[in-house]
């Protein structure tokens, strides 16, 4: 598995134990869904400007938002082990880990999962969408060992 990371923002300062954990939670999502991990993906943390901005040149939606996901098209002729692009505005995480009561380091790592399963063709825009997606995320944040209130291994 290769994972580009680049960090754009200084909103929370990106640690090697939380790299090691998104990487654990991206090697389980592709395991559980391909039975193999070897594939790239690109992960950008960004400030609120930036995914704003994403946001609305991609989906025409002029807001922050926490995570986008861009997979990659087979249209594009590009190696088919190159997934796509994970996004992730860490102000906006950093707030929801507030809001949800769990730490920032859980809410990245959900985001990341949450991610992969966009990736992997798995969206949440009807009810069944959704509810097969959950199902998905559920299993991977409980391998991962954060599911809930479970702390990281």
């Amino acid at each position: 598995m290769i994972l580009q990371i680049s960090n754009r923002q200084q909103d929370f300062e990106i640690e090697d134990d939380l790299i090691s954990n998104i990487e654990k939670s991206i090697r389980i999502c592709l395991l559980q869904e391909l039975n193999d991990d070897d594939y790239e993906v690109s992960l950008s943390f960004v400030d609120e400007e930036e995914i704003r901005e994403l946001n609305k040149n991609y989906r025409d939606n002029d807001k922050v938002t926490d995570v986008l996901s861009f997979p990659l098209d087979d249209d594009f002729m590009i190696d088919d082990n190159l997934l796509g692009d994970i996004v992730i505005c860490c102000k906006r995480a950093v707030e929801q880990s507030i809001e949800f009561n769990h730490s920032i380091e859980r809410e990245i790592v959900y985001l990341v999962v949450h991610s992969m399963f966009h990736l992997l063709g798995y969206d949440h825009m009807n009810d069944e969408d959704k509810k097969v997606m959950r199902s998905k995320e559920k299993s991977a944040l409980k391998e991962i060992g954060i599911y809930k209130d479970e702390a990281f291994e």
